[in-house]
């Protein structure tokens, strides 16, 4: 469809004009007239700032080969100064974005990350703001299968008994009793604005901080819920006859609800596989359905054809007998695509647009629905869209995205800053210079975070040339990443982000291990972050658990006085010592252990069209794998390659070795196509072993141009 200067692929404007257009006070005309402005004015920018970014890594490149018998860390900060890559703004700067909704400013908690282009994981994310916690204990390992507690085929009591001391104690530690133990409870009951629990002796107690209860629901003297309150996070016992765990509890209690991902990030990036038109139109279409409240998804479960759809909100008594409404959903954002990505959906003069404009045109517009309360349900209580960007590089292109965002706003009709942004400092330039980046974005701000992957990535390649990498798996305990995780919390803090806005860490990428991410991601909390990203809506509701441990805003303020990181720490690159050889073996173990996971990623995000799943490592436990994972791997293999700790031989002979291990993981997936029948022929092992062969000149270490290019090779056979 040709309109002005564009040409839109007719299933986009059909979409478009008949979809998401309707109800929102926008003409086709003056939406594509939008576009096509933005296109014309910021594109040309976009493009500049993507070639500086080519400049300054051919600047680094060299440096580092200048240096490459006397690096020293003082001058490579001073160089970086010296070229406009380091941005170390001194002078102080508030946030000041308002509107915003509570799940951002005064709820910390678990954070879902969902594909936008599967619509019943985005239904599963969307309504995971409850969860069971009684499902999450006896379906994980987080209560340890030993000693007769093994969840079998069929219902283990014994198992089910562990569950319910598990939510006892759960319940004592926050909210205790005056005179009584939960595990002795047989009774609760509402009296005067006060929650009752009676002992199997008779003993009547009550919270020993009342405010802790909240609300009810039901006959108050055999109420059939109770909602309590700790932390900003609630949980709900049900009480009555319903979950067979809790069937023969004497206090009723067949279930703990827990207020789980507060907030999910609809994700049209890292964990998708869109790669032309139709893909984008299925992505924007679930958003859509999000929006309006509409999205319905059906499937076959256990012979049943299940119906899934958005929660309703939740009404109840509170402590004074009086109505309340408690949300069914979490608080939804969007995640746009990166900078760096064109898409020939929407072509400009005969050329491919840059995506993440069509991406916040789209996503705006059909969030126009929620904000116009076009559907049945709302999702910013506060009249805001929010919108996450990540891949951008330093402050300079966080300014050209606040740009857009003013000129989206003036096209659709919305007041300005009704569209906020999550920057995610993913990349180093933005970690170095957070600070002015925080600064160009101060009235629309609502969420920073860190992302291991993507910044090891970025490191890698970034520093390509000063050396071979520490092996993949002793990156965490580098000196840069710790300087990193701390100066991303320490600097939203200082820019006054507590109570305005999320500062958020990353994701637990085992689902299958749940006892260890009880042990471990306390860590999140108490690092400071109001969120955390999780693999599922069971880990959402476990992790929620240490959000009930821990009150993060009085950690925020233990932290706000401690010193500060040395840039210095944050510029150690995680080169191998010198004195330190590794053997053959070891080499080829890491080698093994990368090319399975590029392997098993991408066979399916380029075969089947999947951005995100669960992958078996060699030693066949899954991991949560996306393009940050591939990014991370493909480039360490291609700097090993690059300093000649491997050979290509090595590398290929390796990846068709490993291709036949993949082949076996996924035989019993009746559409997979596999890989070691031909290699020659096939799109996915040819797609791997680019990403590490031409890993080297990949932009800043992406991985979205060849994967794309081979995923349309496969659909163009379909």
């Amino acid at each position: 469809m040709k309109i002005g200067k564009l040409e839109v692929a007719d299933v986009l404007y059909s979409f478009v004009s008949d979809e998401v257009l309707p109800g929102t006070e926008v003409s086709a005309d003056d939406f594509w007239a939008s576009l096509e402005n933005i296109v014309a004015e910021l594109g040309p920018r976009n493009a500049a700032l993507l070639a500086r970014r080519d400049e300054l890594q051919e600047q680094i490149d060299q440096w580092h080969r200048d240096h490459a018998d006397n690096h020293d860390g003082a001058e490579y900060a001073d160089f970086l100064r010296s070229i406009d890559y380091l941005d170390y703004q001194t002078e102080p700067t508030e946030v000041v974005t308002t509107n915003v909704d509570i799940e951002i400013t005064s709820v910390p908690g678990p954070q879902l990350v969902v594909p936008l282009d599967n619509a019943r994981y985005a239904l599963n994310a969307a309504n995971a703001r409850w969860g069971s916690l009684y499902d999450a204990l006896y379906g994980t390992d987080a209560i340890a299968h030993a000693d007769g507690c093994s969840p079998g085929s069929r219902y283990n009591p014994i198992r089910g008994r562990r569950v319910v001391d598990w939510g006892r104690d759960f319940l004592d530690r926050h909210f205790s009793l005056d005179k009584a133990s939960h595990h002795w409870s047989v009774k609760y009951s509402v009296a005067d604005g006060d929650l009752q629990v009676e002992s199997g002796d008779g003993v009547i107690s009550t919270l020993l901080r009342p405010e802790r209860f909240v609300g009810y629901t039901g006959d108050p003297a055999a109420p059939d819920t109770i909602l309590l309150q700790k932390n900003g996070l609630r949980c709900e016992l049900l009480i009555g006859e319903g979950h067979f765990i809790g069937r023969a509890d004497p206090a009723g209690i067949f279930d703990i609800r827990i207020e789980s991902a507060i907030s999910t990030i609809m994700d049209c990036e890292d964990s998708v596989s869109a790669v032309d038109a139709d893909d984008k139109v299925t992505v924007y279409g679930n958003w859509l359905g999000l929006m309006k409240g509409d999205l319905v998804e059906t499937f076959t479960k256990g012979g049943e054809t299940v119906r899934r759809e958005l929660e309703s909100d939740m009404a109840y008594k509170n402590a004074e007998g009086e109505d309340m409404t408690v949300r069914g959903r979490t608080l939804m954002l969007v995640r746009n695509v990166g900078p760096h990505l064109q898409t020939d959906a929407v072509l400009y003069e005969g050329e491919p647009i840059f995506e993440t404009m069509l991406d916040a045109m789209v996503t705006t517009l059909a969030a126009k629905h929620d904000l116009l309360g076009n559907g049945a349900h709302t999702n910013s209580a506060e009249g805001s869209v929010y919108i996450v960007k990540p891949k951008m590089h330093g402050p300079q292109e966080v300014e050209l995205n606040v740009e857009l965002f003013g000129m989206v706003e003036d096209a659709l009709g919305l007041e300005r800053n009704t569209m906020k942004i999550g920057i995610m400092d993913e990349e180093r330039r933005t970690s170095l210079g957070l600070k002015a980046a925080i600064t160009a974005a101060r009235e629309r701000l609502v969420f920073i975070n860190t992302g291991f992957l993507d910044r090891t990535g970025d490191e890698i390649h970034t520093d390509m040339e000063a050396g071979p990498m520490l092996p993949k798996g002793e990156m965490k305990g580098a000196t840069w990443l710790k300087a990193y995780e701390d100066s991303n919390v320490d600097t939203g803090l200082a820019c006054g982000l507590k109570g305005r806005a999320q500062i958020g860490k990353g994701m637990w990428a085992i689902p299958d291990q749940m006892a260890n991410m009880l042990a471990t991601k306390i860590g999140h909390p108490l690092s400071g972050a109001t969120c955390a990203w999780v693999p599922s809506p069971t880990a959402a509701t476990l992790h929620a658990t240490h959000y009930f441990m821990l009150s993060v805003d009085d950690r925020q303020n233990d932290l706000v006085n401690r010193p500060r990181r040395r840039v210095a720490d944050m510029l150690a690159i995680p080169t191998l010592p010198d004195d330190r050889t590794l053997t053959p073996e070891f080499i080829q173990r890491e080698l093994e252990n990368n090319t399975q996971g590029i392997l098993g990623y991408v066979v399916r995000w380029v075969g089947q069209g999947v951005g995100c799943s669960t992958v078996p490592d060699v030693e066949d436990v899954g991991l949560m794998e996306d393009l940050a994972t591939l990014r991370i791997s493909s480039q360490h293999v291609a700097n090993w390659l690059h300093h000649g700790l491997i050979s290509a031989e090595q590398v290929r002979t390796t990846m068709e070795r490993m291709a036949t291990v993949v082949d076996q993981q996924n035989s019993q997936d009746a559409a997979y196509v596999p890989m070691s029948a031909d290699f020659e022929n096939s799109e996915s092992f040819k797609a791997a072993l680019a990403l590490v062969m031409e890993g080297r000149v990949q932009p800043n270490g992406y991985t979205e141009a060849i994967l794309r290019r081979h995923r349309r090779a496969v659909k163009a056979l379909a």
